[in-house]
């Protein structure tokens, strides 16, 4: 079941205090897809710039992305540069050059309309919207977001949750969203604005998970080696959603698994400067991590 995916395709300069990299494959988009990709299709949204090189192109087309979404625009491709400290868990922003992607109006072609699962990456929540106007009959609508539209935009961010089933943003978001302090309390307030299932991301302490009268953890898988946290979120999605339209299921205990493989993917990304994880991996690695995690916290047999 192939998954409509909306967001960014960017060039990505980053340092971290393992290595630097400059104008490497990024944006919400691709991290998303690459990793959904493992799982179902996937139609990508998103707009370049006439710099965009067809290896990239093909590198996507590899993965089994529909392509017929991606527009390409007179001009350069979205830029955004960061480092980060030792402290991986934030990202410190030095340029970002948003490009073709300033005047990006997402236009979903014929075939793209019938999606049953569409994720809204990290983009203006009224684009968001009229994303959701041009889709027919969602099973389920998956959204992103970031401080920078819960400060500028809060309103118009309130109204898409409206019409969203599952928010996926960090911890600082959830409160800074619901201006309250206790995430749990948050929680609830956040969800008050529409969506049934709030997924909260934790960095290296794992992702929360609140539904109707349930919480669920899940922790990060622990790694010896983190190279770069850029785009761990949007690839936790793709696995996340990628696995909820590969079984078709929405029950709890599916949403709890599609955690974890969300997890998975995260933990593989990081390991490597930008998707160059995700290029080297199969399906088999995957689902050998995943029984690991679940190792990990096995205690059903201690009682």
């Amino acid at each position: 079941m192939s998954i409509l995916v909306v967001g960014s395709v960017a060039f990505d300069s980053i340092k971290t205090p393992f290595g630097e990299v400059d104008e490497v494959l990024g944006g919400s988009a691709c991290y998303f897809s690459t990793s959904a990709s493992f799982f179902t299709d996937v139609s990508l949204v998103a707009v370049i710039g006439d710099d965009f090189s067809q290896e990239h192109i093909d590198f996507l087309a590899s993965r089994n992305i529909d392509l017929d979404g991606l527009q390409k625009s007179a001009g350069k491709t979205f830029r955004w540069k960061g480092k980060y400290e030792y402290d991986l868990n934030e990202a410190h922003t030095l340029e970002t050059h948003l490009n073709v992607f300033e005047l990006f109006q997402p236009e979903l072609p014929e075939n793209y309309r019938d999606a049953e699962y569409v994720f809204l990456a990290n983009i203006d929540p009224e684009l968001q919207l009229e994303v959701l106007q041009q889709v027919k009959n969602p099973k389920l609508v998956a959204c992103d977001t970031m401080n920078f539209w819960i400060e500028g935009k809060k309103q118009e961010l309130i109204k898409t949750l409206g019409k969203v089933d599952m928010l996926v943003i960090n911890e600082a978001e959830v409160r800074q969203l619901a201006d309250e302090p206790n995430l749990v309390k948050a929680a609830d307030i956040v969800r008050g604005f529409g969506p049934k299932t709030l997924v909260v991301k934790r960095g290296e302490y794992g992702v929360l998970m609140f539904s109707e009268g349930s919480i669920f953890s899940a922790p990060a898988y622990p790694l010896e080696e983190v190279f770069d946290p850029t785009g761990a979120g949007d690839t936790f999605a793709g696995g996340f959603v990628g696995y909820l339209a590969a079984t078709r299921n929405l029950e709890e205990h599916n949403l709890r698994k599609a955690i974890v493989f969300g997890t998975v993917m995260a933990s593989f990304t990081v390991e490597k400067f930008s998707l160059d994880r995700l290029r080297e991996i199969d399906y088999a690695e995957i689902e050998n991590r995943y029984k690991r995690i679940k190792l990990l916290t096995d205690f059903a047999n201690l009682d």
